[in-house]
């Protein structure tokens, strides 16, 4: 069997098409769908084609609006706020974007907070937005709890994200996204599909052990990474994107859920900033600045985050998105049968 190779656009209708069989709106499958395809035109599997099945589940469990409209409120100052109203976070965030970048424009910085929206997608499309328009840009969010403490043995936390962007003339920006547990979840998924164990350090059992076993470590806690540091920064995302924008926390969203088979509720917090206002006044140009910066890294020898994923993006666009016949037969599979495809 061969693979097939489809173009960004091509993969991204199909996407929207399997939503839209599930019975969700244009609008919401849309920007889904433009995730998705990001995901796999970037060679980031793990938030590819691989996410359609747990968000089949979780529409097909009731858990998410399937007709929202996201709703922006009105002005108030440099909080720029959307109710997702059940949706998924995507449109939420590509009807709260722009005006993000107006008011940090016009204030030098502002903050774009997300309520009551179902989130799975990678934070990197996001800042990407923003970077597009001269900003830098910070996202975050929780998720649900598979995340235990530094010291503890129990998941409370969830792998909580966090992505930063810096603009760059005339190149690809400098783009960081990471969960603040060792791997991803989704990482830990794809090593159970393929039989690997895992690599040592990234999760205990349900008893508290250290476990190389995909299917123990789903059962058990994932651990954060860099230790103490890493727990620190999962407990900040819990406070500012959950407890400081009044919306849920990962373990309020894991007890809303029942089980993790579904894509957690919560809210999310993206925050830009206008290098040209914070850098007005003092001398030198804040973006040739950071070139010398860039420079003096990759004159080490060192690689800057995301350059395979822009690489791969290139060759995407380029030649196409090449898929394997298994997968191609599960998408049409899911076309086919929509929410009846999945458990």
């Amino acid at each position: 069997m061969t693979d097939t190779i489809l173009s960004h656009d091509d993969l991204t209708a199909r996407v929207s098409r399997i939503f839209q069989r599930a019975g969700l709106s244009p609008l919401q499958s849309d920007a889904v769908a433009r995730t998705i395809a990001a995901g796999e035109r970037d060679a980031c599997k793990s938030h590819g084609i691989y996410r359609i099945d747990g968000c089949l589940r979780t529409i097909k469990a009731g858990m998410v609006t399937l007709d929202a409209v996201p709703e922006l409120a009105p002005e108030d100052g440099a909080i720029v706020r959307v109710a997702a109203h059940g949706g998924f976070s995507n449109a939420a965030f590509e009807l709260g974007a722009p005006e993000l970048a107006r008011r940090a424009k016009e204030l030098g910085m502002a903050a774009l907070v997300i309520n009551d929206c179902t989130h799975f997608a990678a934070l990197w499309p996001e800042i990407e937005a923003l970077t597009a328009h001269d900003l830098a840009a910070m996202a975050m969010c929780p998720s649900y709890s598979s995340v235990a403490p530094t010291g503890g043995n129990e998941a409370l936390m969830g792998t909580n994200p966090f992505a930063f962007g810096w603009p760059r003339e005339n190149t690809d920006p400098y783009v960081f996204d990471f969960a603040t547990s060792v791997a991803a979840r989704g990482e830990i998924e794809l090593h159970r599909r393929a039989g690997t164990p895992l690599p040592e350090g990234w999760a205990v059992d349900a008893d508290g052990n250290p476990t190389s076993d995909p299917e123990a470590a789903l059962n058990g806690a994932m651990l954060p990474f860099g230790g103490h540091k890493g727990s620190a920064i999962a407990t900040m995302i819990e406070l500012l994107a959950g407890v400081m924008i009044g919306d849920l926390n990962s373990r309020e969203a894991l007890d809303r859920l029942g089980n993790f088979t579904l894509l957690p509720a919560h809210g999310e917090l993206i925050l830009a900033f206008d290098p040209a206002r914070f850098s007005a006044g003092r001398e030198g140009n804040a973006m040739a600045r950071a070139e010398t910066l860039f420079d003096a890294i990759t004159g080490q020898g060192a690689r800057l985050p995301s350059q395979r994923r822009f690489a791969a993006r290139k060759r995407a666009m380029a030649h196409g998105i090449t898929l394997s016949a298994e997968e191609i037969a599960h998408l049409d599979r899911l076309e086919e049968r929509g929410l009846d495809a999945v458990a």
